[in-house]
């Protein structure tokens, strides 16, 4: 874990490119039902509110522990929403 602030800019990123994709994706098919593409919008915007309050906590005991799980959290959830992407 580098830093910190390296972990909420991956955070930033990662998600923003999540939903930047979905938001491609309904320019792209504007005959298409947008829903699930903004049910992803949506929950994108909710996980990254809740890893960035994880990552603001500090009343954990061990913080690099911690923060090692909000990074593991935040791979594997948007491994689940760039899925969900691809299945538009």
């Amino acid at each position: 874990m580098a830093s910190i602030r390296d972990l909420k800019k991956d955070i930033n990123f990662v998600l923003g490119d999540i939903i930047e994709a979905a938001y491609f994706w309904e320019a792209s098919n504007p005959g298409e039902d947008h829903k699930e593409a903004e049910a992803i919008v949506d929950d994108s915007i909710t996980l990254f509110d809740e890893l960035i309050a994880k990552v603001n906590d500090q009343s954990v005991e061990n913080r690099r522990k911690h923060l090692k799980a909000v990074n593991a959290e935040l791979e594997e959830k948007a491994t689940q929403l760039a899925e969900r992407v691809n299945a538009l």
